[in-house]
This record gives C-alpha cells, structure tokens and sequence, in this order.
C-alpha cells in the first residue's frame, strides 16, 4: 500500500538527545529496502502560491495557505505493507528529531469503508 509521508519544518522547543541521522543515509537504506518509492525537497514556503476559487472570484496569494510555523519541506512515497511499517520508516527520518512527519495512505478507491 502507498503512503503519503509529508515532512514539515517547525521551531523544536524540546529537541530530542543525540545527533539526528544523516539524511542521504535514510535515502539510500529506505530506497534500497523498497520502502520509498519516490522522495523530494521542496522549494521554500516563500515561493509557494496558494489558489482559490470562490463565489467572488479566483484568488492567488503568495505564500503556504496557513500563518502556521510550519511549512511542508519535501515529501516521500512510501510502499509499505501497513501503516504501522510505513510509521517506523517516519520514525527513521532524521526530520523526526527536528520537524514534524506526517504518514497518510494514499485513499483506497477499491474500499467501500472510508473514514
């Protein structure tokens, strides 16, 4: 199954004891494990644009949709075969230390219980 695996810069108030992994080393493991299918950074929140149609019109505005101090970094697919082992690949990332990681399957046209 396909998972989502979004990563977001945010302030760590707490961080975390020890150095965080290298980031080419968990590329290179979870690419050869078969774990991620595709992974990439994003440019900088500041060159996002966010796009609206409303009733009064369309909207373009410069910038990530919400004032949050988070902003999504990069994302990866991960192929994994529950969301359990999708998590602990997450949880590998160095990111996990330092931002936050979200997991999410991609939705399951072939299911009739969606929650």
């Amino acid at each position: 199954m396909k998972y989502l695996m979004t990563v977001l810069v945010e302030p760590v108030m707490e961080p975390a004891d020890g150095e965080a992994r290298d980031i080419e080393e968990w590329v290179a493991d979870h690419d050869a494990s078969g774990a991620r299918f595709f992974g990439d950074r994003l440019a900088p929140a500041s060159q996002a644009k966010t796009v609206r149609i409303r009733k009064g019109g369309t909207l373009i505005t410069d910038g990530p949709f919400t004032e949050a101090h988070e902003a999504i970094a990069g994302l990866d697919i991960l192929e994994c075969e529950n969301i359990d082992e999708a998590v602990a690949v997450a949880l590998d990332h160095p990111m996990a230390r330092e931002g936050t990681i979200e997991v999410r399957p991609f939705y399951d046209w072939e299911s009739d219980e969606q929650s």
